[in-house]
């Protein structure tokens, strides 16, 4: 593979003049904040482990910074956007700046929470910046739509970075903590300051490494059953478990009776547990789901 020239990359001149010509204005609606900086978009790839060999799924492009800088080093990469005007100008952006890599760009032109199957070989990796309003259940929804995705590095608001990679007992250890956890080992790698976007955004960003388990979490109740005790047991999360989960069981007594069986205190609250603890209290539901033969 070629080295990359240096006019391969967008800066902040090229991104304006592109959006100028496509009559773009970035949107608040679906969290557009366009990264301008190429030191920056290389900064995400190197961060991100991004191989020779990997086949990069990448969600929200926007006008194509990331993918540029994907498209370097990794040997395939797929970008979803929501956008029609967004969608329809990026095939021409790979073509004029990295014409040599042009054959190992697809586009899939999809709002990404409905995205279920993929051109191409399967994903290895997923790198995006996220769009901050839907960034954790597109983030969970790929992570399980896509097995094959082993590594996962997004971009996210610097409060959202913070809850997907706290561990139980912190204060912002919630939902989405948990969730992610479910299918990945979840740390932060590095912030993101306000200056590298167009429009710079109010609020600072996160970057956010995530690592496939190579065993899933090891359960009889299905996953949905385990979200099923997370989301009740955050819905309210100053009460005790006992208390939160008395909806999700039919009952307090019934909640008591599962959180005992499963070795966890009754007086605990949802911050304190492991993921691995909400799937014991889930497979000791009274209503747990039949197995499906």
């Amino acid at each position: 593979m070629s080295s990359p020239s240096p006019d391969t990359l967008l800066g902040p001149a090229d991104i304006r003049e592109l959006a100028a010509v496509l009559g773009v204005r970035p949107t608040k609606q679906r969290g557009q904040n366009f990264v301008i900086d190429a030191n920056t978009v290389r900064k995400i790839v190197r961060t991100a482990g991004v191989r020779d060999d990997d086949v990069v799924v990448e969600v929200g492009p926007g006008l194509g910074s990331l993918t540029l800088a994907l498209l370097e080093t990794a040997d395939r990469v797929t970008a979803v956007e929501i956008d029609d005007i967004l969608a329809s100008a990026l095939p021409a952006t790979i073509a004029a700046r990295l014409p040599a890599r042009a054959d190992r760009f697809a586009l899939v032109h999809s709002d990404a929470m409905e995205v279920t199957e993929l051109p191409g070989p399967a994903p290895t990796a997923l790198v995006a910046n996220l769009p901050y309003n839907v960034a954790v259940p597109v983030l969970l929804h790929m992570l399980d739509t896509f097995p094959s995705i082993e590594r996962a590095l997004v971009m996210v608001q610097a409060e959202v970075a913070d809850r997907l990679a706290a561990a139980p007992g912190s204060k912002v250890y919630g939902v989405p903590s948990v969730k992610a956890n479910w299918y990945a080992e979840v740390k932060r790698a590095g912030s993101i300051g306000r200056n590298v976007f167009w429009p710079a955004p109010n609020v600072d960003s996160g970057l956010v490494a995530l690592t496939r388990r190579t065993e899933p979490i090891r359960t009889t109740a299905t996953k949905r059953e385990v979200f099923a005790v997370v989301d009740a047991a955050f819905a309210q999360r100053r009460k005790t478990l006992r208390a939160a989960l008395a909806g999700w069981a039919g009952s307090a007594a019934a909640a008591e009776t599962a959180l005992v069986a499963a070795g966890v205190s009754p007086q605990a609250r949802g911050e304190a547990l492991t993921v691995e603890e909400f799937a014991r209290i889930a497979e000791h539901a009274q209503n747990k789901e039949p197995v499906q033969q």
